[in-house]
């Protein structure tokens, strides 16, 4: 046996609690409010083996986020147009945030909970640092005003808007549909870009939105 490879019953332990994490956070009224001891008990382990797992709740989080995005990663690495590499940029930029928009829409009570985890605050989590990256190196190939050397502060300023306590306040706050939302990140996107407006064939769109 490969003495690399988890055991089963790992594996299966590790799936119980990101299913008992993912199923409290999206019932909580606040992501503090869950804690170690509700996710072991939910899931069926010991809270010790939590700490073995994962050290502590951030990294708990962190882990069954990261595994959560992991479809987008792939998608945004990997895949083919509008996400992936061969996209052009001004094709790209848009599709990338649609596609984390819509994973902030059927995932905010998850990022709710990471962006609360104290020190790791969305602008030092390593998916922050990869998308962000990614942006400023496409914006610089870009045309538009972005590309003038401000490329950097405008992938931040882009990927504010899909804060999840922003999706969150806006989504269940002020009842704005999700075609509505993405929308007007669109147009946001294109009014940075200097490329026109709407979410037309040339924005892109994100995968499985």
């Amino acid at each position: 046996m490969d003495a690399r490879r988890p055991r089963k019953d790992a594996v299966r332990n590790r799936a119980a609690v990101f299913a008992a994490a993912d199923a409290l956070f999206a019932q909580c009224q606040s992501p503090q409010n869950v804690t170690m001891a509700d996710i072991a008990a939910a899931a069926g382990v010991g809270k010790a083996t939590l700490f073995r797992a994962f050290g502590d709740r951030t990294g708990l989080i962190r882990a069954l986020y990261a595994a959560r995005l992991e479809p987008v990663r792939k998608a945004v690495e990997e895949g083919p147009p509008p996400l992936g590499p061969a996209a052009p940029p001004l094709v790209r930029v848009p599709a990338l945030l649609d596609a984390v928009l819509c994973f902030k829409l059927d995932n905010r009570h998850l990022a709710m909970a990471l962006e609360s985890a104290g020190a790791d605050s969305p602008y030092r989590t390593e998916h922050y640092e990869r998308w962000h990256t990614l942006l400023r190196d496409l914006l610089e190939q870009t045309p538009g005003p972005a590309a003038a050397g401000s490329a950097g502060f405008a992938a931040h300023a882009l990927l504010a808007a899909t804060r999840a306590d922003l999706v969150a306040h806006l989504a269940d706050g002020k009842g704005v549909p999700r075609e509505e939302l993405r929308d007007q990140l669109a147009d946001f996107t294109a009014s940075v870009l200097g490329a026109g407006t709407g979410r037309g064939p040339a924005s892109g769109r994100g995968a499985g939105c």
